[in-house]
């Protein structure tokens, strides 16, 4: 989970319990920008990994699950997870 994901977690329990200021109700839009710009690129990552495997181009698609193993480590800092 990337750290965006983190902060959004932290301002939708914040708004649970008060009102989020101008500056959290930006930072929400901001985490939500990256959030569809990642899952995008993500998305496109997987559909060209299948694109590979229905070639059979397994050289291509072994490169594209390199970017794909690459993008989704980006959050992980080697904490472990916490239960929620």
């Amino acid at each position: 989970m990337l750290a965006v994901h983190w902060r959004l977690a932290e301002l939708w329990t914040l708004q649970k319990s008060r009102e989020l200021t101008e500056e959290e109700e930006s930072e929400v839009s901001a985490c939500l920008h990256y959030n569809a710009i990642y899952a995008r690129k993500l998305a496109g990552l997987y559909n060209l990994s299948l694109a590979a495997s229905l070639t059979g181009d397994t050289q291509w698609q072994h490169e594209i699950c390199a970017q794909i193993d690459k993008l989704e480590s980006q959050g992980d800092f080697g904490w472990k997870k916490p239960s929620l």
